[in-house]
């Protein structure tokens, strides 16, 4: 190190080249050479490569964009057709239920004519039986009437009333 300082104390230089006088013309050149290539590797090599991969980059996102609301819009026409099926179906079902429910009742309506038709035919043959069963009893309550007249008086004088007279005391009753 000592050596180069020497040189340079010999050379008038103070040992760095950047602040040597005599070699900035020099520099100059290879600076604006440097400069020059750089700026046209930029220009015409990585700044198109750069503008083009960005290009490119947005035309596949537009695209991407495009496609994702075409999607959109035919996933909402599918949704919208989807929902105007379950509408209809909804509509149909509650048209079926109202028919199965109108026959249902109608069925129900039909049995119930039924029962009371079979019904009413129980209780007319009952009614005629009770009539005919008091009809008959009507018979025997004379005969019943005057054996407990008969009995009574036996019971009350002692002695037995003549059938004739029995028959006049209920003959003056009816």
């Amino acid at each position: 190190m000592a050596d180069a300082a020497a040189r340079a104390a010999e050379n008038g230089t103070s040992g760095l080249p950047q602040f040597d006088l005599n070699q900035w013309p020099g520099q100059m050149v290879w600076m604006l050479v440097i400069f020059g290539i750089l700026f046209l590797l930029f220009r015409y090599v990585f700044v198109p490569k750069v503008g083009g991969t960005i290009a490119d980059r947005e035309d596949t996102i537009g695209g991407d964009i495009k496609e994702a609301r075409r999607l959109r819009d035919e996933a909402e026409a599918q949704a919208q057709a989807a929902a105007e099926e379950v509408a209809q179906a909804r509509a149909r079902a509650q048209r079926l239920a109202a028919d199965a429910k109108a026959a249902a009742g109608a069925e129900a309506e039909r049995r119930r004519a039924e029962e009371e038709a079979r019904l009413a035919q129980i209780l007319t043959a009952a009614e005629a039986r009770i009539a005919e069963a008091r009809a008959e009893a009507m018979t025997h309550v004379r005969g019943i009437a005057a054996e407990t007249a008969e009995a009574i008086v036996a019971r009350l004088t002692g002695a037995a009333p003549d059938a004739a007279e029995v028959e006049r005391a209920l003959a003056g009753v009816s």
